[in-house]
């Protein structure tokens, strides 16, 4: 239990100068390796929509902010909660349609390896940029080869030759391409997949797979999980480069990782609104087509009354 307990404080000093998320505070003078002593925090799970629409708060902020939180563990403070399920994360209403994110059980962390952590920061700029070459060159020191094409596919939901705007849903011809590649693979092609990768890897796999997963339940736009992660790679990868830097250098690098977080963004906004267009689009010519039908009914309504 002291190890839970020091794990618990080292995510608050991490997270000290957010004011979102809230992490119970360790009652040293009573705990022992057999007795853990923490703050009582009352709140809700994370996915409960019931209550939050009674509370008045947000489930798409409350998905932002729990996919910057893990965001942040990821890419930049490279210290990853190790079961992030729903019970673990509480929503505490403040009033107003404000709220605290409550981490629990912090019995089980990662420490992910630092090369691992600035090679993935890399892997999600070039995911969001959809660098091929890098992907593939990030695989490699990875160990994973030829399996790499898969990264944008399980990561962004799109092929690594995809035409289609990140964030968007992917075309038909992409999904019949998808399906006749992953036919294609044996047992043995996803088993030497899952070995090759760095057991870091497997850790984000499984956190990404449960964040997904509460995400989808609050009903968050795909946009609000890449946006997150694009915004921690990039602040992410250059903390290593602020590191010893000057107070002039440092500026220099903060401005760099401003322009490189708005150029990431761009792409996923101009995604996110294409999709909106595509959506308003199709509804305006169902609407139109509907409109066409009624009137065309009563014109030939009117036309057999007059015969």
């Amino acid at each position: 239990f002291t190890q839970e307990a020091k794990n618990s404080e080292r995510t608050t000093s991490c997270f000290r100068k957010n004011d979102v998320v809230k992490v119970p505070h360790v009652f040293w003078e009573l705990t022992t390796k057999e007795v853990l002593t923490m703050e009582f925090c009352t709140g809700h799970k994370v996915d409960d929509l019931d209550f939050l629409r009674k509370a008045d708060i947000s489930p798409t902020k409350v998905a932002k902010a729990l996919i910057e939180l893990f965001g942040e563990m990821i890419f930049i403070h490279g210290f990853v909660h190790g079961d992030p399920h729903p019970g673990n994360i509480l929503v505490s209403p403040r009033g107003q349609g404000r709220f605290s994110l409550v981490l629990l059980d912090h019995g089980i962390y990662k420490e992910l390896d630092p090369k691992f952590r600035l090679d993935y920061c890399k892997l999600w700029k070039a995911l969001i940029s959809l660098d091929v070459q890098k992907i593939l060159e990030l695989g490699e020191q990875f160990g994973v080869g030829k399996y790499a094409k898969y990264f944008p596919l399980i990561f962004t939901g799109r092929t690594i030759d995809s035409k289609s705007a990140l964030g968007t849903q992917i075309s038909g011809e992409e999904k019949t391409r998808i399906k006749q590649d992953l036919n294609s693979l044996g047992m043995d092609d996803i088993s030497s997949f899952m070995e090759s990768l760095p057991p870091d890897f497997l850790v984000i796999l499984r956190t990404d797979g449960l964040l997904r997963s509460i995400l989808g339940n609050l009903g968050a736009p795909r946009h609000v999980r890449l946006l997150a992660y694009a915004k921690c790679a990039i602040y992410g990868h250059e903390e290593q480069s602020r590191l010893g830097s000057g107070a002039i250098n440092r500026l220099m690098l903060q401005i760099k990782t401003s322009i490189s977080y708005l150029h990431l963004r761009i792409l996923i906004e101009l995604a996110r609104l294409l999709v909106q267009f595509n959506d308003y689009k199709h509804k305006a010519k169902d609407k139109l087509s509907w409109m066409l039908q009624k009137i065309s009914r009563e014109v030939l309504g009117w036309y057999k009354a007059l015969m």
